[in-house]
């Protein structure tokens, strides 16, 4: 059990003052009442905490590494890509646990309670399974009992090196499974988290219409009738001319058409959509899941967020190759993408919120929908995903109501995050993790060892 009280919260119905928000032993909130006395331990700003909704916890130990042209002129993303394989055919299972972790309690201090892994790394150097098949699914769980935060692990099907089933580069060799084998490694993959706590989800993910069958594609919804379903879609534009070429469509007019997209699926990045794909995939109500910042560091494009939000879709934020980890540095790039591209401001925003607040209350819905998890409001029943801000700040001093979202999101940074809870979980405390030092020590032991590879 556990007492909040805030100054000031954010509320289903919106700000309210002196908030008493009650944990009970499980990690849910058992009861929020405003305009109540000081009791329990007291916070200026208290929100309800997102999901990170998409992240390969592994590339965090490659940031700042791959900014060199390669022997390319014209480097882009796959020639980045060929760098990760060669990086990640390093790995061991206790070097993906460390990374796991240290990337994990970097989501927990920007403020996210919450890890969707979008997990792809499942075998030995030669792809050769190991004697465990879901070894690599153990190692992120692991990495969650150390930090706390909350996990929906994605276990990720990948089967072919391109839509015309052309076998695995030595670089994928790693993620390969058929899908016999996959749904083996999937059902132990989801008995290793029989141990982590009650908040724990899982779901799976096809990972992109190049990496897995036609016909497999067309059935997933089936072969996996529960829980989330995650996938790639749109991200760069020769992806959208390989599809056309083998399948005859583009890559979301084909998703479209043949996959059965609903609330379940959340579709990464869709940042190459023509308008009318992204009015009619904003309307099967699936999750974009957005990263914009590896979208930027890779040069996907920009995610038509105004005609999706036009068009009531819903999105979520993710990190996804971990280059940066900055809960509000995400929304900021989301919105000055938009401007840029636009010409124009506040563009996302409406005449009820500002754009803070509107990309913060997305972004806590769609993550919860995209991870199957009760949380994104302060509400009795919900998980106790909740972060603290510091209004003292200089960012957020003599602000109020949404413009305290802008102050953060637009002048501050995660900084100004104080405390971070994950299930009742208080995981951040004066703006670290109340692991770090463990943490850090495993993770910079780690680079040492990989350091020849870096």
């Amino acid at each position: 059990m556990a007492t909040i009280w805030a100054e000031t919260a954010l509320l289903g119905d919106g700000w309210a003052s002196d908030v008493r928000v009650d944990i009970d032993a499980a990690g849910r909130i058992e009861n929020v009442q405003e305009n109540t006395p000081q009791a329990g331990d007291r916070v200026e700003l208290l929100l309800p905490s997102p999901v990170n909704v998409h992240s390969h916890g592994f590339q965090r130990a490659m940031a700042g590494l791959t900014e060199r042209r390669g022997p390319n002129p014209t480097d882009s993303f796959w020639t980045w890509r060929e760098l990760m394989f060669r990086f990640l055919d390093r790995l061991t299972p206790e070097n993906v646990e460390a990374i796991a972790a240290f990337v994990q309690m970097e989501m927990l201090e920007a403020g996210y309670s919450t890890n969707a892994e979008f997990h792809y790394l499942h075998h030995q150097p030669g792809g050769v399974p190991y004697g465990n098949i879901a070894e690599m699914s153990e190692r992120i769980a692991a990495a969650t009992v150390q930090t706390g935060i909350g996990l929906c692990l994605l276990p990720v099907h990948y089967e072919f090196g391109g839509c015309d089933g052309r076998g695995l580069t030595d670089g994928q060799i790693r993620f390969g499974n058929s899908m016999e084998r996959f749904t083996q490694l999937h059902e132990a993959a989801v008995s290793a988290l029989a141990e982590l706590p009650n908040d724990t989800t899982y779901g799976v993910a096809p990972h992109s219409l190049r990496a897995v069958g036609a016909g497999d594609l067309q059935s997933y919804h089936k072969f996996f009738p529960q829980g989330p379903i995650h996938m790639h879609l749109a991200e760069q534009a020769p992806e959208i001319e390989e599809v056309e070429a083998v399948w005859g469509a583009r890559s979301v007019e084909w998703a479209l058409d043949n996959m059965g997209l609903d609330e379940r699926w959340c579709l990464i990045h869709c940042t190459q959509m023509t308008p009318d794909e992204t009015a009619r995939l904003a309307a099967t109500r699936a999750v974009a899941g957005l990263c914009p910042i590896t979208e930027s560091s890779l040069g996907d494009g920009i995610f038509d967020g105004v005609r999706w939000t036009d068009n009531n879709g819903r999105f979520a934020i993710g990190s996804d190759s971990n280059i940066r980890i900055s809960l509000s540095e995400e929304l900021r790039t989301l919105d000055y993408s938009q401007r840029l591209r636009d010409g124009t401001r506040a563009a996302l925003a409406t005449a009820e919120h500002s754009t803070g607040r509107r990309l913060y209350e997305n972004i806590l819905q769609g993550g919860a929908q995209a991870t199957g998890r009760q949380a994104g409001r302060l509400e009795t029943g919900y998980w106790a995903d909740m972060l603290a801000l510091d209004t003292r700040s200089e960012f957020l001093y003599g602000l109020e109501g949404d413009t305290l979202l802008d102050g953060w999101i637009f002048a501050g940074d995660d900084r100004l995050v104080c405390d971070v809870w994950s299930a009742g979980r208080h995981m951040v405390k004066g703006g670290e993790h109340i692991h770090r030092s463990k943490i850090l020590a495993d993770y910079l032991k780690t680079l040492n060892a990989l350091k020849e590879a870096l």
